[in-house]
């Protein structure tokens, strides 16, 4: 430990299990109240060794303080003090940052200094002028051949638009309001459309979903896998990016992405038919029209032309991609054909990622468990989710550190907030506690409570990530990043991308705050996109988080 104490450097919540690691120094934590008046004294447990971060540490349960208010830990042994807070909905903050990073991260739009105060710059890559690539080319659209494709989220540090990578991270915004919507339809971000009778969660999540709509072949329901630079920009504003754009070819997984999303798309625009006339019938057609491409080009592998250094998301394994659309299909249509196919592709769900699926369509299709047809139940899809989030659940319950995860690779951030959602629906199909217990723990580890020490969420706590791998946040001379980013964090992989910085070899240490360690310390919108819901969900479980 690079500190004797680990702990939530946002805020605990009023009336959950609170927890806080210690060094092996520290044997007892003596805790007072604004007043300074002592609450309590708490003895920790015994040391625990993790071989993930190459150190022991010692759990110390502060449940005991409920109210509201700021207090101040005291470490005797070591002559430490440190202030903690705790409060009713303390994740109220962090979930409307969340949401207005992407807002930042708008393409096509300027960033106004009204919402943006200190980071408000000119919009960038309108993207209204797009050539076809020769790798896109057919006869109906040649090489050169120009199309508009505005709006969208930058995908990550760069400029660049993924459909794969989109795939999830729109899925995840739609699916927080069909899961919470009166949390979410009252969270105001402070973006553009705010006010506007519209949740401002759908109406930013409408932002990148109205761009991907744009990246169908409306000749054949083919999808273009990105949209990009030959290369990256360099260190630079988004406005003075003006190298041409290019779509870049069509892929089976990008067909299936947006199956999925515009087959989700469908079913929340439902409720919102007069606020956007057509755009949920638009949605179904499109989506199905993306699937029978699919159908028909079921291996279309992206591969990368010889010209184009951009990223890949590369995916040679698509089942769970046809998996998850066809479940997102199913649901949306009833259509026996989809259900055919969630029976052949089914299998085992696991954590989250970009490129493997197959746990978006059981939490699609576990929505409404009770009335799936018995041909599902039979597969067990309940008991198989269950066997997931039961075994995430039991790792963190014994883990030093108290959360899921023992693998630490790109982004290794947000499959902790995955694995938070996660759990989160084996709370709400179960009633068993222990899995939210084990999301908030889960909030804890990001927002502080892990073995860097870091307040991983770009604005907040008390060891912020300053030097996040973010074009504008490098660019734009302010010393603070733009607010409201998860930093990808500890990764065992790539150390040569800052050669000249110290990096552990621990994998939950492996983590450098500098704008070089893209491998570490960037951010991403499939990164994001997660950490809004845990942080939503979190606070809108706040009163029956309660022991």
């Amino acid at each position: 430990m690079g500190t004797h104490l680990l702990y939530n450097q946002v805020s605990y919540i009023s009336k959950a299990p609170k927890m806080v690691l210690v060094s092996t120094q520290v044997n007892t934590l003596d805790i007072f109240d604004s007043n300074n008046k002592k609450v309590v004294s708490i003895t920790p447990n015994a040391p625990l060794y993790w071989e993930q971060s190459g150190d022991s540490v010692r759990k110390a349960d502060i449940s005991a303080i409920t109210l509201p208010g700021i207090y101040t830990i005291v470490l005797p042994d070591v002559e430490e003090k440190y202030e903690i807070e705790v409060s009713d909905n303390p994740y109220t903050p962090i979930a409307k940052a969340a949401i207005k990073a992407l807002y930042f991260n708008r393409t096509a739009v300027e960033i106004s200094e009204s919402l943006g105060g200190p980071w408000a710059r000119p919009a960038g890559h309108p993207d209204t002028i797009v050539l076809i690539h020769s790798s896109a080319a057919e006869k109906h659209r040649p090489e050169g051949t120009v199309i508009s494709s505005p709006l969208g989220w930058y995908d990550a540090g760069d400029y660049n638009k993924y459909i794969v990578n989109s795939g999830i991270s729109t899925y995840t915004m739609f699916k927080a309001l069909s899961d919470y919507p009166e949390y979410f339809t009252n969270l105001e971000a402070d973006i553009p459309e705010t006010g506007s009778g519209v949740p401002d969660i759908l109406s930013e999540t409408l932002f990148n979903y109205r761009w991907m709509l744009t990246m169908q072949d409306p000749h054949d329901g083919g999808v273009y896998h990105k949209l990009t630079n030959k290369n990256f920009d360099g260190v630079i504003m988004p406005h003075e990016g003006t190298d041409e754009r290019y779509v870049v070819m069509k892929t089976t997984a990008a067909a299936l992405n947006f199956a999925a999303v515009a087959a989700k798309a469908y079913r929340v625009l439902g409720d919102y038919k007069t606020q956007f006339p057509g755009l949920a019938a638009e949605s179904i057609e499109k989506a199905e029209k993306a699937w029978q491409w699919a159908l028909n080009n079921p291996d279309v592998y992206y591969r990368q032309p010889e010209d184009i250094q951009t990223g890949t998301y590369g995916d040679n394994n698509v089942t769970d991609e046809f998996f998850w659309a066809a479940a997102e299909l199913y649901r949306a249509t009833g259509k026996e054909m989809y259900l055919e196919t969630v029976l052949e592709k089914y299998s085992k769900p696991t954590v989250p990622t970009w490129n493997q699926v197959y746990a978006l369509g059981f939490l699609t299709l576990l929505e409404d468990y009770d009335n799936l047809p018995q041909s599902l139940k039979d597969k067990g899809i309940r008991e198989d989710f269950l066997e997931l989030a039961n075994h995430l659940t039991s790792v963190s319950q014994t883990s030093p550190y108290g959360v899921s995860i023992q693998h630490f690779e790109w982004g290794s951030n947000s499959a902790v907030a995955n694995q938070g959602i996660l759990k989160l629906l084996a709370y709400k199909l179960t009633g068993d506690k222990n899995h939210l217990y084990s999301a908030h723990s889960d909030m804890d580890y990001l927002l502080g409570r892990n073995a860097t020490g870091y307040c991983f969420v770009t604005g907040f706590g008390n060891q912020k990530v300053m030097n996040i791998h973010h074009r504008p946040s490098e660019a734009d001379g302010i010393e603070d990043p733009v607010p409201g980013f998860l930093a990808g964090g500890p990764n065992t992989a790539t150390f040569d991308d800052c050669p000249d910085m110290e990096r552990s070899t621990f994998p939950a240490k492996s983590f450098v705050d500098h704008w070089c360690s893209y491998s570490t310390n960037e951010i991403a919108i499939n990164w994001n996109t997660p950490l809004v819901y845990l942080a939503g969900a979190l606070d809108a479980h706040s009163s029956a988080l309660g022991q």
